[in-house]
């Protein structure tokens, strides 16, 4: 049985998101850097809430420095959101596969984050909410943002699949 980490004030537990995931806009200011370049600054944000995961930020795609984008043939399936098509990112020397994704036709409930992209902190060198560094969510699955107003537990790490 996993024990939920009881939010102070202030805080919000990812036991208390919905499934089926809830999207909701966002106005804070969410910056993603990688290799000393800011690839993504906005205030226009959709984060995505689901049961047991930290939220995922999607930024809108005139927010992002999409020369660094390069398109892959890989894709993968979300039974919320739809068909995700995925890219590679690169800037100067330095590449990441599969780093940034999107949903370029998002089911009906998920039609926000159609002109938006989605990026692994755990990949970049930085990735802020306001002005605060953001932890990655453990594994390779999931590509949650960790902020010291998300308590969890967090599903994603180790012997957290079946949950």
């Amino acid at each position: 049985m996993v024990q939920r980490i009881e939010p102070q004030p202030g805080q919000e537990s990812v036991w208390d998101y919905p499934r089926p995931p809830r999207v909701e806009s966002s106005e804070k200011r969410i910056r993603v850097v990688f290799n000393g370049q800011t690839i993504a600054d906005s205030q226009r944000t959709v984060r995505i809430l689901e049961t047991s995961h930290p939220p995922v930020y999607y930024i809108p795609l005139e927010d992002v420095r999409q020369e660094f984008l390069v398109p892959v043939q890989r894709t993968t399936f979300c039974e919320w959101k739809g068909v995700a098509q995925y890219f590679d990112l690169v800037v100067g020397d330095r590449r990441v596969n599969h780093a940034v994704w999107r949903y370029p036709q998002p089911t009906e409930r998920f039609a926000a984050i159609q002109d938006c992209v989605a990026v692994y902190p755990s990949q970049m060198e930085a990735c802020y909410v306001d002005d605060e560094q953001v932890q990655a969510q453990t594994g390779d699955f999931y590509g949650g943002w960790i902020t010291s107003d998300i308590v969890g537990p967090f599903k994603g790490g180790a012997g957290t699949w079946g949950w």
